[in-house]
């Protein structure tokens, strides 16, 4: 069996308890306007291009048989995204790496070996393998078969899915028998507004996510924190009520917004939604804080 994932990352502090291996896999129902992993959001690879390292040296322009890439005046790339397979000739015949092919199908078995050289870590801190994405729901086939099988090679390790929730419920249930720990995002408790600002409702989050409480699951909210869409105190009290009154839990893990990933949005022909936005600040954190642990909430900053 095959997924796409767009990267691996080792010795992961934040993504669970202990040290992890994260598994990101490419392909997510929403999209957030500050999300910073605009990579993640297509099913399938993709290619970038960053300007910063190009050359201008035309060598991706010659070797692109389908003449998706154009070469302006001023050295500048044009990439048509119709016209490009994501092949990645430009990628391999850059001297520069500026063009870049981000995905790639991986089955298990290589997978598990990628995250087995960090096994001596996980068994001496407690941590253990994390997915994340994307959202590991939109290939919860290929997510449920390499968590069975990473529980089944390393008995007793920890296993943590980061979600935005949006999913069939089906698509749930066959990932979280194998999942030790759901790091689950509300981004927005209103309907309307969370719909502005990921492109979706959240009618199905906050029911998989009351499903999975319900069913005994370990349950961690997880509040991005961005200024001016969803810092509002009203939506922070609303956030802190379900998450004691209906999920049973009294800790939320504020993820301050920051600005890391708009550099990504332009290298894949995208401008980004929130450009012009400052990233929070001690202030913006600090009375979020103050507004959730009012609500008897226990507050971790940055997970």
């Amino acid at each position: 069996m095959n997924g796409t994932v767009w990267d691996i990352r080792q010795y992961s502090l934040h993504d669970g308890p202990g040290i992890r291996t994260t598994v990101f896999l490419k392909g997510c129902p929403l999209s957030c306007r500050w999300c910073c992993n605009p990579e993640s959001h297509a099913a399938e690879p993709q290619l970038t291009w960053i300007r910063e390292k190009c050359l201008s040296c035309g060598a991706c322009v010659e070797v692109c048989e389908r003449n998706a890439i154009a070469l302006d005046r001023s050295g500048r790339r044009h990439v048509d995204r119709v016209r490009c397979d994501t092949c990645g000739a430009c990628a391999t015949g850059c001297p520069a790496e500026a063009m870049t092919v981000v995905g790639r199908a991986m089955s298990v078995d290589e997978v598990l070996r990628e995250v087995g050289r960090d096994a001596i870590f996980f068994s001496r801190s407690g941590g253990g393998l994390t997915l994340s994405g994307g959202e590991p729901f939109a290939q919860a086939a290929f997510a449920a078969e390499l968590l069975r099988r990473y529980k089944s090679d390393y008995v007793g390790f920890h296993t943590t899915v980061e979600t935005c929730g949006e999913a069939p419920w089906e698509d749930v249930a066959l990932v979280a028998p194998h999942v030790d720990l759901f790091l689950f995002d509300i981004k927005h408790m209103d309907p309307i507004e969370h719909r502005r600002l990921t492109g979706a409702g959240n009618a199905r989050i906050l029911e998989n996510a009351t499903r999975l409480a319900a069913s005994g699951a370990s349950v961690v909210v997880r509040l991005p924190l961005v200024p001016g869409c969803n810092d509002q105190a009203d939506n922070l009290r609303r956030t802190a009520e379900f998450a004691r009154s209906v999920l049973r839990v009294d800790r939320v893990d504020l993820l301050p917004y920051h600005r890391l990933g708009e550099p990504k949005y332009p290298r894949l022909g995208r401008s980004y939604p929130l450009a012009g936005t400052a990233a929070a600040s001690d202030a913006d954190i600090a009375t979020a804080r103050a507004v959730l642990e009012a609500c008897a909430m226990h507050v971790r900053i940055g997970g």
